[in-house]
């Protein structure tokens, strides 16, 4: 990185800089005329005189004849003088817009350099910087620097020459007009910038504190399950409150400081025209200056507040964007920084990692002298399948994270076929090395990609562009190229199907179903396909197989001892186990429309209840189920169980249905229309079989079944888009498949009946072989952010599924497996050994007994190598694995 701002700028964009001055000196000749043509104007051609038929009108030095009557000669200046002006706002459009684009391709080509580094950073690093800190420094902090680059050299040369042009235009009408303009400048020049300084400084300070505030907002966030659990959120508050009150006593200091700048600037900036009114007026009553001199001078002088301003404006702002610069550039500068060549470069050859790990005097120590290794020395075969094993304080973690080359060592060497893994370019760690720690990363895409993500080393086939699309896609291509970034398309296809072992989308499928199974993660996959959706238009066969399977189900479901585990959809019967918004609507919501927020409120739904008379009805259930909440949930405290389990209002909202039903027992009246809408709110959750209130008795029921049927022919078409209608002779395109499949609401009542009708879908599936395609629909289940949306023990089966798929030369599994019940684990860790029986496997044990299955063990302890051999060598020796064996 370029040490300051302006060596930064130059280093990238010099041409573009010297294209931008010729432009600029360009358009100082056509100023000049601009700010002249007024005087002319009204000193020839309003109040001069022709010689003859001819107006002698002098630019630059050189006597330009024009032979025309007044009237024409004045519409030709004004004319010419409208032509300047296009001709400068055009000059300043081009400048400006080249300008904007200049900058926007640095700060591109900024944040992607800054982000290059974040990956180059050593792991050790990113304990002492956290996300509060880089994220900002990125987005928000960087950004400034965008507008500041491409005016770097072109606004002193464009708003300094404006100024010197102004000044000189002054100049030549009278001296002393022009040095009254300039008299106060050398007084600004030398005061402005000393006050300056100190505005600059307490920026510093605040750009500091917001980072700080950044950091504990990260901290809170990351760590709110111990705010709730130890009750600190007044101690988590007031540590917030101290931080924002001293950003709040910067800020303050900057405004005062900077305001009493512009009202500095602003006193003297009005004192100029003082001298031009009063000096001027002199010189224009003793002849000494025509009126159209000094009109021009003072319109002149108008347009030199601008370019003045701009130049103040461009000084703070050039401080402030080299404070902001350097902070940056300090923190992307940490000791350890990968070298771009190990990152960047191509693999040397395509040949798998072989022959002998050799470690040799391994040492890792932190900063304060605490060593994780001390003087490891091992040789191994690369194909072995070797267990580390040790307490907590082992080293044994630090151990795998060297030997996949995520930490660097203090000292000593790791040899792989005699090749330093120190100097091997990360295309091949990254791609012959497999790394699973025990805190797995999911990023927020699907379940499929996460999987998939460590085959994404290059593009392997590019997309086929056609049209509009491929000059676009060459458009965006070229401008990234030219700010720096890189030229690699990210809609291409990444996946590299060769070191999956699949030469097809198919092949690589079936391979994507075996490490699945590998790492016992395909029931909970197949569990997230009967939650996800598909679209029947693109997937016609898939839809009529779901179709099928819903028919199988029915046929199953007409067992008397199975029929009452289910209450399948009818279109002429009401259904006792779904809400009666779902027995009105009789489908699926497609967007918010007619959700169970907004069903109560929409104007169609209400003239549907109005035709049918349910509306009276409506309201003194709603007031009923209103006045049962209050009587049965007035007493518990706020956040009580039951409001979930049971209640149709919120704690918080208990109160104001309370203030409704005073209102309402005066008469409905006099309650306002929102408090309508909210009393009808709570029919619409109502479900017989869970509820059992009785409000919902045979009569009102027929009434919702004919409203069901006004509802779905009289809908307006701009409404038919809002809702996927239920038949049972057609696929649901917004219901998840289980949903298509049972086509119906699970009993309330009845015991296991979600298991067992679990069980009897997955027999259904099974049958008609769709148990793989229904996993293939889960490989498109969102994981969310962070993988928020699967559990621990699903996250850790992702990434170790995700190493097994790339069939690297080494894996190494740092206790990924420690989050998974004891069964599953031994399940897995056989699993994966049998899949890697051709390939190397360093696996650091959390169950020390699990050791027996590999063919070789370490021993460590306080960072030392205590034992090593085989698991029964170790066994007849009694020294520290058997000590480790019998404390497990």
């Amino acid at each position: 990185m370029q040490p300051t701002i302006f060596s930064y700028i130059l280093h990238y964009s010099k041409p573009q800089q010297l294209f931008l001055l010729v432009v600029i000196l360009a358009s100082y000749p056509f100023l000049y005329l601009s700010l002249d043509l007024p005087k002319l104007i009204i000193n020839k051609a309003i109040g001069g005189e022709a010689d003859g038929d001819v107006y002698v009108v002098a630019l630059f030095g050189v006597d330009i004849p024009f032979h025309m009557d007044q009237i024409p000669f004045l519409l030709a200046l004004s004319f010419i003088y409208l032509g300047l002006v296009l001709v400068n706002g055009g000059f300043k459009f081009y400048i400006n817009v080249y300008k904007g684009q200049l900058g926007e391709r640095l700060l591109r080509r900024l944040r992607y350099q800054l982000f290059g580094r974040i990956l180059r950073f050593p792991l050790t690093h990113f304990r002492k910087v956290s996300q509060g800190e880089l994220i900002p420094m990125i987005t928000a902090e960087v950004e400034p620097l965008g507008g500041f680059i491409g005016t770097a050299f072109a606004d002193p040369m464009f708003q300094g020459g404006q100024l010197v042009i102004i000044l000189g235009f002054i100049l030549i009408q009278d001296p002393i007009l022009g040095a009254a303009a300039i008299a106060f400048y050398p007084l600004q020049m030398y005061v402005i910038p000393k006050l300056q300084r100190k505005v600059n400084a307490l920026g510093k300070r605040r750009v500091m504190n917001v980072r700080r505030l950044s950091d504990q907002i990260g901290e809170s966030v990351s760590g709110i399950v111990e705010v709730h659990a130890h009750d600190t959120s007044r101690l988590e508050l007031a540590r917030f409150t101290n931080r924002l009150g001293i950003i709040y006593r910067i800020r303050y200091e900057i405004y005062r400081r900077k305001f009493f700048i512009k009202f500095l600037n602003n006193f003297i900036d009005k004192l100029t025209p003082f001298f031009f009114f009063s000096i001027g007026g002199y010189l224009v009553i003793v002849g000494q200056v025509t009126v159209g001199a000094l009109v021009a001078v003072l319109a002149a002088y108008k347009d030199l507040a601008g370019p003045w301003k701009e130049m103040l404006t461009w000084y703070q702002q050039k401080e402030d964007i080299r404070i902001k610069y350097d902070q940056v550039i300090e923190q992307f500068e940490p000791q350890g920084l990968y070298d771009e060549e190990l990152i960047s470069a191509d693999p040397p050859d395509d040949e798998p990692l072989g022959g002998e790990i050799a470690i040799s005097n391994l040492t890792l120590a932190e900063d304060d002298g605490t060593r994780h290794l001390d003087g490891v020395a091992i040789n191994m075969p690369m194909r072995q399948h070797t267990a580390i094993v040790g307490d907590s304080n082992s080293g044994k973690s630090q151990a795998a994270m060297l030997l996949a080359r995520l930490e660097t060592a203090t000292s000593g060497k790791i040899s792989i076929d005699g090749r330093d893994i120190a100097t091997l370019p990360e295309a091949v760690t990254g791609r012959r090395i497999t790394y699973v720690g025990a805190s797995a990363h999911v990023s927020a895409a699907s379940v499929g990609d996460n999987l998939l993500y460590g085959l994404k080393h290059r593009p392997i086939l590019e997309k086929d562009y056609q049209g509009d699309e491929r000059k676009q896609f060459e458009a965006e291509l070229g401008e990234a190229e030219v700010a720096g970034n890189s030229s690699y398309d990210f809609d291409a296809d990444w996946v590299d199907y060769d070191a999956a072992g699949a030469d097809s989308r198919d092949a690589l499928q079936g391979r994507i179903m075996e490490v699945l199974e590998a790492v016992d993660f395909e029931n909970d996959v197949y569990q997230m396909g009967l939650r996800g959706t598909i679209d029947p238009q693109q997937n016609p066969e898939f839809a009529e197989k779901i179709l099928n399977a819903r028919f199988a189900l029915r046929d199953r479901l007409s067992d008397p001892e199975i029929a009452p585990l289910v209450e399948l959809f009818d279109a002429e019967r009401y259904n006792t186990n779904a809400s009666v918004a779902e027995n009105l609507l009789f489908g699926t919501p497609l967007d918010e429309t007619f959700s169970l927020e907004n069903i109560a409120e929409h104007p169609y739904v209400i003239e549907v209840l109005e035709k049918v008379g349910l509306t009276d009805k409506f309201l003194d259930i709603g007031k009923q189920v209103a006045q049962t909440m209050v009587e049965l949930f007035a007493d518990l405290p706020p956040g009580h169980e039951f409001f979930e389990q049971f209640s149709f209002i919120s704690s918080e909202d208990l109160p104001e249905f309370q203030v409704i039903l005073t209102k309402a027992a005066r008469g409905d009246e006099t309650m306002e229309e929102e408090d309508r809408q909210q009393i009808m709110s709570l029919p619409f959750k109502l479900t017989p079989a869970r509820h059992r209130l009785g409000l919902i008795d045979d009569v009102i029921q027929q009434r919702i079944l004919e409203a069901r049927r006004v509802f779905a022919a009289d809908m307006p078409d701009d409404l038919r888009a809002a809702v996927a209608f239920f038949d049972s002779d057609e696929y649901n395109a917004a219901a998840t498949l289980q949903d298509n499949i049972l086509f119906g609401k699970l009993a309330y009542g009845q015991a296991q009946s979600a298991n067992a009708v679990g069980t009897l879908i997955s027999e259904v599936v099974n049958s008609l072989d769709l148990h793989t395609t229904v996993v293939t629909v889960g490989l498109d289940f969102q994981a969310g952010i962070g993988g928020a949306r699967l559990s621990t023990a699903q996250r850790q089966k992702l990434a170790v599924a995700r190493a097994l798929l790339k069939r690297p030369d080494l894996l190494i599994i740092n206790e990924a497996t420690a989050t998974l019940d004891p069964a599953s684990q031994s399940k897995v860790l056989e699993n994966v050994l049998q899949a890697s029986e051709e390939r190397g496997v360093v696996w650091v044990l959390n169950r020390v007994q699990e050791a027996e299955k590999f063919h070789y063990v370490v021993v460590l302890k306080d960072g030392r190598i205590v034992e090593q051999g085989k698991y029964e060598e170790l066994m007849k020796n009694g020294g520290a694995f058997r000590d480790l064996l019998e404390a497990a």
